[in-house]
């Protein structure tokens, strides 16, 4: 048993690469390697199971379309996520980077996110549609936010207690292990049968998920974290203002910034496809459950296929990821054409695992792409603005959902295409990521 114990904790925290001496963190968060990593992991695989079970993308959007909430809401779901995401990391880095300790930011954090679904539980059941939504788009707010909150900390933990050769071994580990619970989920999901009162097993979900949020906020507890092992840490509100002057100063960080605006048209689209799919296909819960499987399998396809190309240009990696994307949109306005049921069912399985890959493939080209443009002592300067300035369009792209409630979701998923395909063209007008700061203004 002991044996065993050891080996599936190798497994965890790639045991084969912990024995070498740490480079980039202090000798006391050294000696912990080997459990932070394996906490983190553990953290990860829950948090992410967590986020696909009961987040924005699939199941929200499900359940506003069960509730009967307007048609415009689902516009804000994933605006909210993503901006709301992205404001708090200007306000927060600058006091988290002041404490001893931040990982009890990230357990605070989770545990309220935790909070924010278990409240989505009695809305859902006692308020009717369109009071129900709007308080849901409430705490979808403040879920969000506080996601940020957790990214900013996570971040700050990340560095403090594991070394630099390992960071992107553990990303990837929970990426993995994450789309595999996230691909048995929807298997599950898939024995679920069609009830009268398809309300009872999306709240179990959403139970599920507060439940898996708590656990996740345990094991990041348990992350032994030395205090002072980094020191100082700058402003993201100073560094967003610096960043207006970068923006004038160099055309390629301009070039940048439209393509990864553009690219938001990848980020924001789930749940238009989510309620296309339900129109087109009336579906149940159940059938949900392979849209999720989908899902988990695009992300366990994605992380070497993706890592490999970004190696050589993150640039291509956006490229092909919005072109992706810009082929699933065409695609899943063709099934409508298709008069067979089997066909557009089994059609929009495909759409939405090529979906994932670009989605995942955008979210790992413009990170790679701004970390090797970017000056290292500049670098905090230039994904502030970036964040805060795809912030505000995000919200601002909220807008569409009022007009899917006019024109339909057939209507908006053809925009939606449109801009991809502007992305496209944005993306390869784009310098290679080492060539982007070579002409100023």
């Amino acid at each position: 048993m002991k044996n065993l114990k050891k080996y599936f904790s190798g497994i965890l925290s790639t045991d084969d690469n912990l024995d070498r001496a740490c480079r980039s963190i202090p000798p006391e968060s050294c000696r912990q390697v080997k459990w932070n990593f394996t906490s983190n992991v553990a953290n990860g695989a829950a948090s992410k199971l967590a986020e696909q079970i009961a987040g924005p993308n699939l199941i929200l959007p499900w359940l506003f379309q069960v509730l009967g909430a307007p048609v415009w809401m689902f516009g804000f779901l994933m605006p909210i996520k993503q901006s709301c995401s992205l404001f708090p990391q200007m306000v927060v880095a600058g006091r988290i980077r002041q404490l001893a300790l931040r990982k009890w930011v990230w357990v605070g954090s989770g545990l309220v996110q935790a909070l924010c679904l278990l409240m989505m539980i009695p809305v859902a059941l006692w308020l009717p549609a369109t009071a129900g939504g709007f308080v849901l788009l409430g705490l979808l707010i403040i879920f969000s936010t506080a996601s940020g909150t957790a990214s900013v900390a996570f971040q700050e933990v990340l560095g403090k207690t594991i070394d630099k050769g390992q960071r992107g071994s553990l990303l990837a580990r929970r990426a993995f292990i994450g789309g595999i619970l996230t691909t048995a989920a929807g298997l599950i999901l898939n024995r679920f049968h069609d009830t009268q009162q398809e309300l009872t097993p999306i709240l179990i979900l959403l139970l599920l998920a507060a439940a898996l949020w708590a656990l996740a906020a345990l094991f990041f507890a348990l992350i032994r974290e030395f205090p002072g092992a980094v020191q100082g840490g700058r402003n993201a509100i100073a560094e967003t203002r610096a960043g207006l002057t970068i923006f004038r100063q160099h055309a390629g960080y301009r070039s940048f910034l439209l393509a990864r605006s553009l690219l938001l048209s990848v980020e924001l689209a789930t749940p238009f496809f989510v309620l296309h799919a339900g129109q087109l296909l009336d579906l149940k819960l159940h059938n949900i459950g392979t849209l999720v499987v989908a899902i988990g399998l695009s992300q366990i396809l994605s992380s070497p296929f993706w890592g490999r190309m970004a190696d050589q240009t993150s640039k291509k990696v956006m490229t092909l990821s919005v072109l992706i994307a810009f082929g699933a949109a065409l695609f899943a306005l063709f099934l409508g054409a298709i008069p067979i049921y089997s066909l557009r069912y089994g059609g929009y399985f495909i759409v939405f695992v090529l979906f994932g890959l670009a989605e995942a493939g955008v979210r790992l080209g413009r990170k790679t792409y701004l970390v090797d443009a970017a000056p290292a002592d500049e670098r905090a300067t230039y994904t502030a603005f970036s964040n805060s300035t795809v912030g505000v369009i995000a919200i601002l792209s909220g807008s569409i959902g009022i007009i899917a409630q006019w024109l339909g979701t057939t209507a908006i998923i053809a925009v939606i295409a449109a801009v991809m395909l502007l992305g496209v063209a944005a993306c390869r007008k784009m310098p290679e990521a080492e060539e982007m700061l070579e002409n100023q203004n």
